[in-house]
């Protein structure tokens, strides 16, 4: 899965302005849902998971 995961979230943040922070959590939401939405932004209702996930504060926490 982590290989996976990798691929994945490289692609997802390929445009991130704080790639670093981007893969980090992208790689939690991955590990935890085993899905990343397609492409660099949006598309969150492929993986409903990944979209529900929030932070202590409320807001999305996977990008």
């Amino acid at each position: 899965m982590a290989g996976f995961c990798a691929g994945k979230c490289k692609a997802r943040c390929a445009r991130a302005g704080f790639q670093g922070r981007c893969i980090k959590y992208c790689g939690i939401c991955c590990q935890k849902c085993k899905c990343v939405p397609s492409g660099t932004y949006g598309n969150k209702h492929q993986c409903p998971c990944y979209r529900d996930k929030k932070n202590s504060k409320g807001r999305p926490k996977c990008p």
